[in-house]
């Protein structure tokens, strides 16, 4: 018993085992990884990739993806940024007037969301697989981001680069938010009845929908929540790079995925925490930095980096089956 309960747990645990031995060996590698600096850069890019995480970690409770995550990100950063750019030669739309901060951040939020709300409509009402309802949101949002940003992005305002650079306890602004929405989808999860509805559609829908459970306006809620957070972190990545693009957040759907399921969440849905993703997405990017320290060639890393996601969901896998 002792043997497989010793078995289970380093099957269970194996993905943050191996990042924890290849944190020991790169820190004696290179004395430099242990740096407060480069912890400090490695918790900002969290901070972003956590918001992004927490939103997608909502669809694959459900048991679906969301595919259109990079590319809403980079929508959100770009609605941000049309806002965020000085007034003068160089700006896409100079007659956008200049808001506050707060207020760039609340509309990038609400147009995001009122795309997600479509994408989440498609797959609660005409039951479209969220693979083929979040692809055809990607193509949809690319494309019209195409038309309305035709041009890179950049020279913001001081506010905007002020709202990032500044810091209160030691912590930038974009770290408070990623904690902020971190408690927030917490709330939601635990303590909400629209949480208790999410992780029943994820373990039976049909279930779910004989109890009462309002299945189609859950469904839609979540995609909407999801698509509001991505424009949010689009936003700090515009604030943390100091410009955007059509392109900016391309591919972040995939790392985001992988590491709400090496952090736990299922892939066979109606599991996940919080906790899910913030250790999924501490995980990948340790291992990423890892990687880098150690002087592996970019190209291997991507190799690694899909091995890593190869066996995080085989184990997410077992861990179903030998609950079935």
């Amino acid at each position: 018993m002792k043997k497989n309960k010793t078995l289970d747990f380093l099957m269970d645990n194996g993905v943050i085992i191996l990042v924890v031995i290849l944190v020991i060996v790169t820190s004696f590698y290179n004395k430099n990884f242990m740096t407060w600096s480069n912890w400090s850069n490695i918790i900002e890019i969290m901070s972003y990739r956590l918001v992004i995480a927490l939103g997608i970690a909502g669809c694959i409770i459900t048991a679906g993806c969301d595919l259109s995550a990079g590319r809403m990100i980079g929508f959100g950063a770009c609605i941000s940024g049309w806002f965020m750019q000085k007034a003068g030669s160089g700006k896409l739309y100079p007659n956008l007037p200049e808001i506050p901060v707060i207020l760039i951040i609340i509309l990038t939020m609400l147009i995001c969301g009122a795309f997600g709300s479509i994408t989440g409509s498609f797959i609660a009402f005409l039951h479209v697989p969220p693979f083929i309802s979040t692809m055809a949101m990607m193509e949809v949002i690319y494309g019209l981001n195409l038309i309305l940003t035709p041009k890179n992005l950049g020279g913001y305002r001081d506010s905007y680069k002020f709202f990032y650079k500044t810091s209160f306890l030691g912590i930038k602004p974009g770290i408070w938010i990623a904690l902020g929405m971190a408690a927030l989808t917490w709330f939601i999860f635990n303590m909400t009845r629209h949480g208790k509805y999410m992780y029943a559609i994820g373990g039976n829908p049909q279930a779910a929908e004989v109890a009462g459970v309002p299945v189609r306006l859950t469904l839609v809620l979540i995609y909407m929540k999801a698509a509001m957070f991505y424009g949010l972190a689009g936003f700090l990545i515009g604030v943390q790079v100091n410009g955007a693009s059509v392109n900016t957040g391309l591919g972040y759907e995939m790392e985001a995925i992988a590491a709400c399921t090496i952090g736990g969440v299922s892939v066979s849905g109606g599991r996940g925490r919080v906790s899910s993703a913030f250790i999924g997405v501490a995980v990948f990017e340790i291992l990423k930095t890892a990687l880098r320290f150690l002087g592996v060639n970019n190209n291997i890393q991507w190799i690694a980096l899909g091995i890593i996601i190869y066996i995080a969901i085989s184990l997410d896998i077992r861990k179903y089956v030998a609950k079935k």
